[in-house]
């Protein structure tokens, strides 16, 4: 039995990309709206690092959908899910969370950049400029809501594996919780990159900003990493079997301990403590910080989807 191929395996990698991109995206577009109401009001269009968060969180959201449909054994089938919704379906519900969320990022986004929009729509297309003022006056109700939805996102890919009966791992009450805090944190790194690649300065108020949150939110990830498998020892039977397989000396104890802890966790948290006390930030530094947490993320999806399913009730 292989790492990446045995008996018990039912989803494999490309839902763990999706639940990674999901992630991203509501983690990106969660900081987006951090920055502009806290740091840079309503001259958040012209930072970089809103930018880069506007464009990732579509980009990556519609990416997943894309590879979830490509993955189904139907394809084609998939609109069913659009118009048959079945309240008691973790997948169905998560659909309705997906196509809400994606239409408040849009009117956000619309907003954040009304002023360019305008300007480039008011001699092309000048009933755009009569949308976004009816949108303006809805602003804060609109903000809220895309903050509720991008949470419910995020934790929503950590209910979905909670889809597959009878895998002990993938029940456990942590793992939304766990999978939303990761979420945000690949949402923040993924800003930080993009941001730094589209010009944003290493030493912006937007970086020492998202730093600043990004800390205790690795710290929390740690917290639940803990709370997680612990509670998988302690209900003992095959829970605890399913954590000493995940744990183990294999393949997948390795990605765990080198790949999540160590490199995923521990160096961007290092890493950030130390741009913080010498208050230096240089380029490779922020883009490096926020690649590692990206890998460990990715990993993070990987490694629960896969151990997951390799314990059964």
């Amino acid at each position: 039995m292989s790492a990446l191929h045995f008996d018990t395996l039912v989803w494999h990698w490309p839902i763990a990309i999706y639940l990674f991109l999901a992630g991203v995206s509501a983690g990106a577009m969660f900081f987006a709206v951090l920055l502009k109401h806290f740091v840079l009001k309503q001259n958040a269009y012209q930072s970089g690092f809103v930018r880069a968060a506007c464009i990732v969180a579509p980009v990556a959201v519609m990416a997943g959908l894309g590879i979830l449909v490509a993955d189904l054994t139907k394809p084609l089938d998939f609109w069913k899910i659009l118009v048959f919704y079945n309240p008691k379906s973790v997948m169905s519900m998560g659909v309705l969370i997906l196509l809400i969320y994606q239409v408040f990022m849009f009117m956000w986004i619309g907003l954040t950049f009304r002023k360019p929009v305008d300007a480039w729509c008011e001699s092309r297309f000048p009933i755009v400029l009569k949308l976004t003022a009816l949108l303006a006056r809805f602003e804060a109700t609109i903000t809220g809501l895309l903050v509720i939805l991008s949470l419910a996102l995020g934790a929503y890919t950590g209910f979905l594996l909670s889809a597959l009966p009878g895998y002990p791992m993938l029940k456990n009450p942590v793992l939304p919780l766990l999978f939303l805090a990761s979420g945000l944190s690949s949402g923040a790194a993924s800003s930080l990159l993009g941001g730094v690649l589209m010009n944003g300065k290493p030493n912006d108020k937007e970086v020492h900003f998202i730093h600043k949150v990004e800390i205790p939110l690795i710290l929390v990830e740690i917290v639940l990493l803990f709370t997680f498998f612990v509670g998988l020892l302690l209900t003992g039977g095959q829970s605890k079997i399913a954590a000493f397989n995940a744990l183990g000396y294999g393949f997948w104890g390795w990605i765990f301990w080198v790949g999540i802890i160590g490199l995923g966790l521990s160096g961007p948290l290092a890493m950030n403590l130390f741009m913080t006390t010498t208050s230096k930030r240089k380029w490779a530094y922020v883009a490096g910080t926020a690649c590692l947490s990206l890998i460990g993320v990715l990993l993070l999806r990987n490694f629960i989807l896969y151990t997951g399913q390799m314990t059964i009730a």
